[in-house]
Order: structure tokens, then sequence, then C-alpha cells
């Protein structure tokens, strides 16, 4: 058996006038992401670590912010296009490890909600699919709420 690790990781500014979608899901907030598409940074994550586990780059390679294609095009599309490239290179997800770094809203009511999203779309358990955040203590412009970061690893397993 073959295995490989990808890491990704994302930023976007928060602006008011967006929706704020992380892991797939919409979340209440008076902020959003600013970004091309619905700038799910949580799946934007999990999506250039699925890529990069396979030597295929990231997102913005496949699906870049200048093609109109893309334009607000929902995240969910991204992550299940990622995955299936990862799939045509003969992988399999193991599972996912991320963390979301935000100051506000707290996301732990979300949680099971975004590993069930997820975890549909990649045909993983929810169980496989880890997600956590933390805030900054204040600290930087992820403690001013101006953005929020993700991060994320995969592990792939050669079928």
């Amino acid at each position: 058996m073959s295995y490989r690790i990808g890491q990704g990781i994302d930023f976007h500014q928060m602006v008011e006038g967006r929706d704020l979608w992380l892991g797939g899901v919409k979340i209440p907030h008076n902020k959003g992401c600013l970004g091309h598409s619905d700038a799910d940074v949580l799946l934007h994550a999990i999506c250039d670590a699925m890529l990069g586990s396979v030597g295929l780059g990231d997102i913005g390679y496949h699906f870049p912010d200048t093609d109109m294609a893309y334009k607000n095009i929902d995240s969910k599309v991204l992550l299940r296009r990622s995955y299936n490239l990862v799939r045509d290179k003969g992988y399999w997800i193991v599972n996912i490890d991320s963390t979301l770094l935000l100051q506000e809203p707290k996301i732990k009511p979300y949680i099971i909600q975004m590993q069930d999203t997820i975890s549909r779309i990649l045909n993983l358990s929810p169980n496989d699919v880890s997600i956590k955040a933390t805030t900054t203590e204040g600290l930087s412009f992820i403690g001013r709420e101006e953005g929020v970061v993700a991060t994320a690893n995969v592990l792939v397993m050669k079928y």
C-alpha cells in the first residue's frame, strides 16, 4: 500500500455584506469571507491538501480566480472536483484533520454539520473528518476579525 500526506492552508479577508461559509455550511454572522467563489476557507484548505497529496498542485491551478466559470461557485463543487482528480490518480482519502483560526463566530455548534457535509462529498465517515477551531486571543488580523485562516492535512492511500 502507498500512503501520501497533503497539507493545505487558506486565508480569506472577512467583510460585511458576504455570507460566511465554513465547511460547506452557511454560518450566521455579520461578516463573511471575501473571494472569487463563496470563499469557504475550510473547503479550500482541504482541496489544497488533497491535491497536494498526489502532486496535483492547488485549487488556484485547477480552478483559477481569473476564470469567470468559478465566480461565486459553491466550494462544495470544488471539493467534489478536487476529490475526483485525486481518485483519477488512483487514491482515496483515509482521513482529514483540519483547524479553523477565527475569533468569531464560535463554530462548535456547526462542527457536526460540517463533518457530515464534507464526509458525504468525499465518501468518508464523519469520524474521519476532524474539524477544530481556535482563536488568536484577540491578536493579529484574525483577532480583529479582519480574516480567517484554515489549515488541513489529508492522508490518502493508493487503491
